[in-house]
């Protein structure tokens, strides 16, 4: 495509910003993709609207930013097994991916982001929520960072919470009747390679405990943790953003055939 300024929005003062004056199933330049990425790395979540990207381009677009992997607990769709179908049956009573998690945090090298396309979306209501990691890490007291900056935390795919949310998924879909279980250890903080951001990397969906603690040991710091990334520590109006979390979480209402790109933040499905 022809070289032009995107247009990016932002949607809060702490996360998420909107592109326009882009089609991502063209085939896009060299400034256009590190552009995107730039917008990418400096709001985390960015949001494409009216987009039609079938599979191929899908996978074409995901490509200018990484290698895509494959989701090891759902069968990708026909011909694009990196492709994992995101669909809530009728006879569901919970949603896939409905808590705050991080992608696949159990693997030993977790995706750095992720790529979504809504196909379908209710009028209102189904929202999805993103919360600056960035944010939840720097507004923890010094002794509070000094202490987690030398903590490793252990990361299960077995957790109960992320199995309920996806025990029919993985029944009907699964890729193999064994259920391989994965664990992953990680820095409680992750150091981000080209910005030198620190992150906060511990989730409600997938940490369990940290490496050398039991789980009773480790729950105290942890919840308090969870707790403080979805703002529910402290009032929303004290940190003056969202009145949804004081680290700027949004609800993301995407219209149909909406493309949004995530980094590896918190993130909760409603």
């Amino acid at each position: 495509m022809s070289k032009k300024k995107l247009d990016i929005r932002p949607l809060s003062g702490a996360v998420g910003a909107e592109i326009f004056g882009v089609d991502l199933a063209q085939e896009l330049d060299d400034d256009t993709v590190a552009a995107i990425r730039k917008a990418w790395l400096d709001h985390l979540v960015i949001f494409f609207r009216d987009q039609d990207l079938p599979p191929a381009k899908l996978l074409g677009l995901a490509r200018h930013f990484g290698q895509p992997i494959e989701y090891p607990f759902v069968k990708g769709i026909d011909g694009f097994p990196e492709i994992t179908p995101v669909i809530k049956l009728e006879r569901e009573r919970v949603n896939f991916g409905g808590l705050w998690h991080s992608d696949t945090t159990y693997l030993e090298q977790p995706p750095m982001g992720t790529m979504l396309v809504a196909r379908e979306v209710p009028p209102y209501g189904g929202d999805t929520l993103f919360a600056n990691m960035y944010l939840a890490y720097e507004r923890l007291s010094a002794g509070l960072r000094h202490l987690l900056d030398g903590l490793v935390a252990v990361n299960s795919s077995a957790k109960a919470d992320v199995t309920q949310t996806r025990e029919d998924r993985i029944r009907d879909h699964g890729r193999n009747d064994a259920r391989p279980e994965y664990e992953a250890l990680h820095p409680v903080v992750r150091t981000h390679p080209e910005t030198g951001r620190k992150a906060l990397y511990v989730n409600g969906g997938h940490t369990v405990r940290f490496k050398g603690m039991t789980e009773e040991e480790s729950a105290p710091l942890l919840n308090f943790l969870f707790a403080h990334q979805t703002g529910r520590n402290s009032p929303a109006a004290s940190a003056g953003m969202s009145d949804r979390s004081p680290f700027g979480t949004i609800a993301a209402r995407s219209t149909t055939r909406s493309t949004i790109i995530t980094a590896s933040a918190g993130s909760c499905t409603a």
